[in-house]
């Protein structure tokens, strides 16, 4: 039985394991971890009773885990998975675009590709994609900005990257391997909120997308051991002042044996002064700290839209946690939602969340099935 506290189960269906979904017009698309799965498109205009109305498929060595879709339009991504095999097999990565005017037969438009590895996550505005792709010059994965205006032919129209990745212009990183590379970004009006793994979170000036020009930045990656996965805006003033939630996931650490004893949590930024933003309280789910916990314990991925001072987060093995901050200074926790774990799991992998405008909350698990719940 799922463990509920101030939420109300509506239904589950049964999928391959997830790492996106988004919904839109009462219709839930769905990324999926593993080939041959890509993306399911589910009917869920009678919450109560979810139906597949169409699925894609994708080659093995193809990763296509996140989707969004705007005005008709879904993108998928394709990230190269298995490594230089994957390649000489002719795989290449980028973003897959479809009509979806229809959601029951959507139809290719067209393939935007691109080096390395392809594109890990992104955000789209209906017309612009904020993409994080792997690109010839570049190492790991800078920001970028693709007009979608013609759905057939996107256009690059800005990029950016954190000095030290143009090796192709005579950069050099002074970091390790990939850990300081793009995740996604998040607009906010004419702000680019990027999260850059253990490069930590970039605040970007977006109002001329073609010069895309960084205005602050701010890292806690050491001494803390997390890559920084999102920086949610707080789309509305809070006391007079704007806010970021800034979530860490739990993978990933620098180094096994910094802070064995925490799990990855949310951070509550005070961006009031952009130029200067001030990590003012966390948020943990109770029980978890002071004890060496494995990898995916703690947090994943907050709602990308936030619509309130409630705020729905995937939080791996404990489920779905909401958390209130209408007082900045020390959020807590206000309801939660376990889901059964799937046959065969030890636990459960809340992997993304997403909220639609009737309130109700989706809750795509990393291993499979998917929850719709709402608060009581």
């Amino acid at each position: 039985m799922p463990v509920c506290k101030g939420v109300r189960e509506v239904s589950t269906f049964e999928c391959r394991g997830g790492g996106q979904i988004t919904v839109d017009n009462g219709i839930a698309y769905i990324g999926h971890m593993s080939a041959p799965s890509g993306t399911s498109i589910v009917d869920v205009r009678d919450p109560a009773r979810p139906k597949m109305i169409a699925a894609l498929e994708v080659p093995a060595g193809i990763h296509s885990h996140k989707v969004q879709v705007k005005n008709g339009i879904m993108i998928v991504n394709h990230e190269i998975v298995g490594g230089s095999s994957a390649q000489s097999e002719g795989l290449q990565g980028g973003l897959v675009i479809y009509d979806v005017s229809n959601p029951s037969v959507p139809k290719t438009i067209s393939h935007w590709k691109c080096d390395g590895t392809g594109v890990h996550r992104f955000t789209f505005d209906g017309r612009y994609a904020y993409i994080s792709p792997e690109i010839a010059g570049y190492h790991g994965n800078i920001v970028m900005v693709l007009d979608l205006l013609d759905p057939t032919r996107p256009t690059e129209v800005g990029r950016w990257w954190m000095p030290g990745q143009w090796t192709g212009g005579g950069e050099n990183p002074t970091w390790t391997g990939r850990q300081h590379r793009c995740h996604h970004a998040i607009r906010h009006d004419d702000r680019l909120y990027v999260s850059y793994w253990h490069g930590g979170g970039v605040i970007l000036d977006c109002s001329d997308l073609s010069k895309l020009t960084q205005v602050s930045a701010f890292n806690w990656s050491p001494p803390f051991p997390w890559p920084r996965h999102s920086l949610v805006p707080v789309p509305f003033l809070i006391n007079g002042r704007r806010y970021l939630v800034v979530a860490d996931e739990d993978v990933d650490r620098l180094d096994p044996e910094m802070a064995p004893e925490l799990a990855a949590f949310i951070w509550i930024v005070d961006a009031t002064d952009e130029t200067r933003p001030i990590p003012v309280a966390t948020f943990q789910v109770e029980g978890i700290h002071g004890k060496r916990n494995p990898d995916m314990t703690g947090c994943h991925q907050p709602v990308e839209v936030i619509r309130g001072t409630e705020i729905p987060v995937a939080w791996f093995s404990h489920g779905l946690r909401f958390f209130d901050i209408s007082n900045p200074m020390a959020p807590r926790e206000t309801a939660h939602y376990i889901p059964d774990t799937l046959a065969g799991a030890k636990r459960v992998s809340s992997n993304d969340v997403f909220q639609d405008d009737r309130g109700l909350v989706y809750l795509i698990d990393r291993l499979g099935g998917l929850s719709i719940v709402e608060r009581t």
